[in-house]
């Protein structure tokens, strides 16, 4: 990604290229890419306690369980005993759910958000993850750009993860690791903001605002990921001809000018570390 005054004033700063032999980005490999980065962003900077994937699937066997339990508390007969071991275990289930639910809900409203970006321009144009107090002054700054190759004209939304989109993650956070750029992490809990480069006119209200003018503080290092599709020469002249194809959400006349940041109302904060025992 190349640099500019709304990305913080930075023109000089090398990418990490991550390159897709598919021809085109769909909506969903654009969709799982950001939420892999997302997961990377907040478990190598300690605000998860572990990995995103882990921490879904405990969040709902811990629910899955609740309900398990509260349907056998709701037989009539039960033994004393096994009644009390049950509201023992509920207890501890509901304390467990009450320490993710936050977390949990507030990760799933911005996947939520980055669906409907998507629904309506697949071939968005970049992505800013932000860690830190407030987006002006951040801690961590994480950039992505994507070249979309041949839009291809899709039918329908669906966001299931595909072996390409997969794949494509992988490579970014194997890259992302050999760069280096798991360093600096810290124990307090902090927030992480989400920001789409779109059109001016996209109106998404409920769930972005627009943040023309977003800037944030020039000593912060960036890291940047362009994701770009392997494509043949004769592949885009096609594409050019073929009815099943689509061409980007610009018109003959539309500039960089028209792109502006808008920043996500849905932020996730972490969650706080256990406090280390040290040893005697």
């Amino acid at each position: 990604m190349r640099g500019s005054e709304g990305e913080g004033g930075r023109s000089d700063m090398d990418c990490i290229e991550i390159e897709t032999t598919a021809e085109a980005l769909e909506r969903s490999m654009t969709f799982h890419f950001v939420k892999e980065i997302i997961g990377y962003v907040l478990y190598m900077n300690q605000q998860i306690p572990a990995v995103l994937q882990d921490l879904t699937l405990e969040f709902d066997s811990l629910q899955s369980e609740r309900k398990s339990l509260e349907l056998a508390l709701s037989q009539e007969e039960m033994k004393a005993s096994s009644r009390r071991k049950h509201n023992g275990r509920m207890r501890e289930l509901k304390q467990g759910v009450r320490k993710l639910e936050k977390l949990m809900n507030s990760i799933s409203n911005i996947q939520t958000a980055m669906q409907l970006v998507l629904n309506e321009i697949p071939d968005i144009q970049g992505v800013i993850i932000v860690l830190g107090s407030n987006p002006v002054r951040p801690r961590h700054v994480y950039e992505m750009c994507f070249s979309h190759g041949k839009v291809t004209m899709e039918l329908t939304n669906d966001f299931t993860k595909s072996k390409a989109a997969e794949m494509l993650s992988r490579k970014a956070i194997r890259s992302l690791i050999s760069k280096g750029a798991e360093s600096m992490p810290y124990a307090s809990p902090t927030k992480l903001f989400l920001l789409v480069k779109a059109p001016s006119s996209f109106n998404l209200p409920a769930h972005f605002l627009p943040k023309r003018d977003f800037r944030y503080s020039r000593k912060v290092v960036p890291c940047r990921l362009c994701v770009k599709c392997k494509i043949k020469d004769q592949d885009m002249d096609a594409s050019q001809h073929s009815p099943q194809t689509a061409t980007p959400n610009k018109s003959p006349d539309s500039t960089e000018n028209d792109l502006i940041w808008f920043q996500c109302r849905h932020t996730i904060k972490g969650l706080p570390s256990p406090t280390p025992q040290t040893e005697e």
